[in-house]
């Protein structure tokens, strides 16, 4: 049901673009403002070229949009794709929240159980 809800390859797209933390650091620059390529590559060691080859994956991801100014290439970046990513992850919520739950009652149990024998007296001594 969710699989024909979110398309499996956008989400593989999505997922491969936020794997990586220089490109989740450039997408954390361009929810700032818009960028070239440039100032993208700017806080790591890297080639013009190799911040490229990470813009093109947000490219492909839907993530970030190129545009050409003069000749200077213009990032911005596209929120909505995340969407997918989080539509998929909210359907295994459900499964999380339920070991929470099931994680909170146990604690609990075993809280008040220790709790109960550490108010009885113990034998031979008087409370």
């Amino acid at each position: 049901m969710l699989n024909h809800m979110i398309d499996e390859f956008a989400l593989d797209d999505i997922f491969h673009a936020l794997a990586d933390p220089t490109r989740r650091a450039m997408l954390a620059s361009l929810a700032v403002s818009r960028r070239t390529v440039g100032e993208l590559a700017a806080p790591f060691s890297m080639s013009l070229a190799a911040a490229s080859k990470h813009i093109r994956v947000l490219e492909r991801a839907g993530l970030v949009r190129r545009s050409v100014e003069g000749r200077t290439h213009v990032c911005s970046l596209d929120a909505e794709p995340l969407h997918a990513g989080m539509e998929w992850i909210r359907h295994y919520e459900k499964y999380w929240d339920q070991r929470l739950d099931s994680l909170q009652a146990l604690l609990e149990t075993e809280d008040a159980a220790t709790m109960h024998s550490r108010s009885l007296p113990t034998k031979g001594k008087k409370p």
